[in-house]
């Protein structure tokens, strides 16, 4: 059997109930197979970047998977298939958005998936709810960066795991 690795996914979401979705997204990562939810952010509100719609509630949750990071990929993607997502052009709203952020300490560059996710130290929907749940990963200068960006927190006390 393969070894656990911490994992982390950006969950968010900007079309009908958003925060229902991300709750619900966060509940579904614990049934992935031969994964468990270790823990989750807060939910935070913030404006789509490079993107239009209405504002985004978004979290963080920290996996461990025996999953390879292209099949863990996959159930995201079907995650979000799961929730209603389609995808009519680029950056379009979305009822769920799963992003694998970190797949422990690996570096992956193919066709289908980028690790660490290319624009992760970019966004502060990513970057403070991933500093809740892992802050030995997101350094001062990193928050300082994205400080411009507007976020607020929406619900304080994450799902139990």
């Amino acid at each position: 059997m393969r070894e656990a690795v911490t994992a982390y996914i950006g969950v968010g979401a900007n079309l009908g109930d958003a925060a229902a979705q991300v709750r619900a997204a966060l509940q579904w990562l614990n049934d992935l197979p031969q994964t468990q939810r270790l823990s989750a952010s807060s939910l935070w509100r913030s404006a789509p970047v490079d993107a239009d719609g209405p504002d985004y509630c978004n979290a963080v949750a920290a996996l461990s998977t025996r999953l390879t990071a292209p099949v863990l990929l996959q159930a995201l993607q079907g995650l979000e298939t799961r929730a209603g997502r389609q995808r009519p052009y680029h950056n379009a709203p979305r009822t769920l958005d799963l992003d694998l952020l970190l797949y422990g300490s690996a570096r992956i560059q193919s066709p289908l998936l980028t690790v660490p996710h290319p624009r992760l130290w970019e966004r502060a929907f990513v970057l403070v709810p991933l500093n809740e749940v892992a802050p030995t990963l997101v350094d001062a200068a990193a928050l300082q960066a994205v400080a411009g960006q507007r976020i607020e927190r929406l619900e304080a006390v994450p799902l139990p795991a």
